[in-house]
């Protein structure tokens, strides 16, 4: 259990990073807490949030980033707020079925999954979720907090912009939740995912001035542009890396269990329940559009070569 003097929160202006015992790293998170005069706002309560041993903060508002487990797993130590989602992932918290369909597992993986989400990750679900939409913005009083919607990861995956002025200049941390910037590169291997939105809203945030970028996992928070496009430019460039080895991989014809099985995402060995439906998903986006390139033919109705 963390207690006060073993967690050292940053603080940047009015947002602190609640962070966990592990810094962040799965399945904990990095939450932000944003106070206003008139309001606070906690973005994304994690498993990190949880396992501390002082109360949660008094907030006025939840804002979760997206619907995934790890970003939910402390909505329930606020049942008298509002909780808010993108209105494309709401759909997601209304019902443990509707939670699942963000995930698109099946057979054993998703009855396993369904406990997992209950019992470690304390899913509680909200029937009626207050929404947000893209240029949606939050005012705390001093302090606002802008919806960037940045779907690939979930169809309604965000971002916030945090401002706010600090000694007559304007301050901004932009808050990038699974854009989370690390060496695995970025994860589009749900059935509410998409790689092609994914790449759109990379693009997207790269254009984004800011002071600082916080991310929900390991990374934490970088100070300036230089760190963020450094940091940025590993995450991304793993698209490109998985579509050129699977290039090299049908040197020879395969067909797609054959591309699950030899591993692009996670590695071989990885101790993953699900990384078959992640590899199945998020290879067969790259597939498609090698196939649409002209740079894949396909031998038959489920085998595939380089063109």
């Amino acid at each position: 259990m963390a207690t006060d003097s073993e967690t050292s929160d940053p603080r940047f202006g009015p947002v602190t990073v609640l962070e966990g015992p592990r810094k962040g790293r799965y399945p904990e998170g990095n939450s932000l807490l944003v106070e206003g005069t008139r309001a606070t706002a906690i973005i994304d309560p994690s498993l990190g949030l949880v396992a501390r041993s002082d109360p949660p903060p008094r907030v006025d508002l939840v804002l979760n980033s997206h619907c995934h487990e790890d970003h939910v797993a402390g909505n329930h130590l606020f049942p008298d707020v509002p909780w808010h989602f993108h209105r494309d992932d709401a759909p997601g918290i209304q019902s443990l079925d509707a939670f699942m369909e963000i995930y698109g597992f099946d057979g054993p993986i998703d009855e396993v999954f369904r406990k997992v989400l209950v019992e470690d990750f304390h899913f509680v679900p909200c029937e009626a979720p207050h929404t947000f939409a893209e240029g949606d913005v939050f005012d705390l009083g001093g302090v606002t907090i802008g919806v960037l919607h940045t779907p690939g990861h979930t169809r309604g995956h965000c971002c916030f912009s945090i401002d706010w002025q600090e000694a007559y200049s304007p301050r901004r941390l932009v808050y990038l939740a699974d854009i989370e910037l690390t060496s695995f590169g970025p994860y589009y291997g749900d059935a509410w995912s998409n790689l092609e939105d994914f790449e759109r809203s990379l693009a997207r945030i790269r254009a984004i001035e800011a002071d600082w970028y916080a991310t929900f996992h390991h990374i934490g928070v970088l100070e300036g542009r230089k760190a963020f496009l450094d940091r940025l430019d590993i995450f991304e460039a793993k698209i490109a890396e998985r579509e050129q080895r699977l290039l090299e991989f049908l040197a020879e014809p395969h067909d797609l269990e054959e591309i699950v099985a030899h591993r692009f995402v996670y590695r071989p060995g990885d101790d993953v329940a699900f990384a078959d439906s992640v590899e199945r998903r998020s290879m067969k986006q790259h597939l498609d559009r090698l196939l649409a390139a002209g740079q894949v033919r396909s031998l038959s109705a489920s085998r595939f070569c380089r063109a």
